[in-house]
């Protein structure tokens, strides 16, 4: 099947449509995606009719009131506005993120190194040389899920997931690359970790640190730069803007 298809209309119970743009994860499918959002946006009376969206990878969830909107109405407005709203490249921050991959904040660092048959320094190597793109955020608030992950790197999700993920964690699992806001459950294999809040649910209007249509380059540091740097958000002293790219990436 081909990766690049017409957007389809699935019904998701009596007061949803999902607009499906393909069956991958895949950048160019995401445009499609984030064109749809930009174009319904846009859309005065569509935006009266419905509740909210929801964003994938590959599709949108539109919501709205079965009481008060004709479903078949709107889903041939939203299949029609599908099929013509195009491309969009969402023009998010760039952002340098800290990442110690020492000892016990990468656990699964040496499996994944003998998996793909490559040194630990070549993981570490291809993960901060990469620049990843943030496709959506979802599973936990602030969980934001990576695409740019480099194929040398495509590994399984572990066979028996962890009772507990540490927050912060830098994780890898089929072909992206995740950061834990929290602490959690989960059964992707862990690389390194941020000492960064990823999450601040103190920030009323950005309580994530991380946003649909961002790029993120991890910055390596060691362990001793890792407990300052912990110590210095711990004490609230230090600022998100840190962390941001003004310039092209160099």
């Amino acid at each position: 099947m081909s990766e690049i298809q017409s957007p389809r209309l699935l019904a998701l119970g009596d007061s949803a449509w999902t607009i499906e743009f393909g069956s991958s994860i895949n950048p160019l499918i995401h445009s499609r995606v984030q064109g749809f959002c930009a174009a319904l946006r846009n859309e005065a009376k569509l935006s009266n009719e419905i509740l909210e969206y929801l964003p994938s990878f590959r599709s949108v969830t539109i919501y709205f009131d079965a009481e008060k909107v004709n479903a078949s109405t709107l889903g041939s407005q939203l299949l029609a506005l599908a099929q013509n709203s195009g491309n969009q490249i969402s023009q998010g921050r760039k952002l340098c993120v800290p990442v110690c991959f020492e000892n016990e904040f990468g656990p699964d660092l040496e499996e994944v190194a003998q998996l793909k048959n490559i040194s630990k320094n070549e993981v570490i190597e291809l993960m901060t040389s990469s620049i990843f793109s943030v496709y959506m955020i979802g599973f936990l608030p602030g969980f934001p899920y990576l695409g740019g992950l480099p194929e040398k790197l495509n590994v399984p999700r572990l066979a028996t997931p962890r009772t507990l993920v540490p927050a912060g964690s830098i994780a890898i699992a089929a072909g992206m690359c995740a950061a834990y806001p929290w602490d959690s459950p989960g059964g992707w294999r862990l690389l390194g970790q941020t000492p960064i809040p990823l999450f601040n649910a103190n920030n009323e209007h950005h309580p994530a640190l991380i946003a649909p249509g961002d790029q993120i380059q991890w910055r390596p540091i060691n362990k001793d730069q890792y407990s300052e740097l912990k110590i210095e958000c711990q004490r609230g002293n230090w600022e998100r803007d840190s962390i941001l790219v003004i310039q092209d990436w160099s």
